[in-house]
């Protein structure tokens, strides 16, 4: 058995990085130029939270540059799926980790490891295996794939004392429809982090896709 107290030093480092907002912007940098305006514009639109993907190799170096420049940023990776990438993420300065999916040697490590760890899950049985060792918060992932906000509300009943940041087929239009329920923490998405505005380097306009959505979901 893994140690619980390290466990719940997790899941309370977890819930202090996810009340930072509602939204955790799915990040993935082609180019280490796009990484400081886009973090910038992001941290002026009111997210502070950034998940950058480690989908390119630019993932780490751009966890890197972020966190020397921008220290108000909270900076995750996102995409680790073994002990080796967690290890690196943490040296590269990352805050925390998150995983699509989870395997035993991850969850161990994930535990040891100096920054905390959001493992990904899509069934009750990958939950009740990340519970065993002492998880309490997961990434729901694919969320809209594996049954969206009716898969959410059915984990509720035997497992209320899990929270979730559900991502994949969370969108503008749906996000308020997750935040609601009582066992979802926060969000992740790529909506407010269009690759069009990226590749375009529009800025701005990723600030205000940011404002907007968080004004809608205070009003919902």
């Amino acid at each position: 058995m893994a140690n619980l107290t390290l466990a719940t030093q997790v899941t309370e480092q977890i819930d202090t990085i996810c009340q930072q907002s509602p939204i955790m912007p799915v990040i993935t940098i082609n180019d280490i130029s796009e990484a400081l305006p886009l973090a910038t514009a992001l941290l002026d639109g009111g997210i502070s939270i950034l998940e950058i993907t480690l989908r390119t190799q630019t993932g780490l170096d751009a966890i890197n540059v972020i966190r020397k420049a921008l220290p108000e940023a909270i900076v995750g990776a996102g995409t680790v799926t073994n002990p080796t990438m967690l290890n690196a993420v943490a040296d590269a300065g990352a805050q925390f980790a998150i995983s699509p999916g989870l395997t035993q040697e991850l969850l161990l490590a994930g535990i040891d490891s100096t920054i905390p760890l959001l493992p990904g899950i899509a069934t009750p049985s990958e939950l009740m295996q990340g519970r065993q060792l002492g998880y309490q918060r997961f990434k729901f992932f694919p969320a809209a794939a594996a049954g969206g906000i009716p898969a959410l509300k059915a984990l509720a009943g035997p497992f209320n004392d899990v929270q979730f940041c559900p991502t994949g087929g969370i969108n503008a239009d749906n996000a308020s429809k997750y935040l609601a329920l009582p066992n979802v923490m926060c969000v992740g998405g790529s909506w407010v982090v269009p690759s069009d505005a990226v590749r375009n380097k529009d800025w701005q306009r990723i600030t205000e896709l940011c404002k907007l959505s968080i004004q809608t979901l205070k009003q919902s």
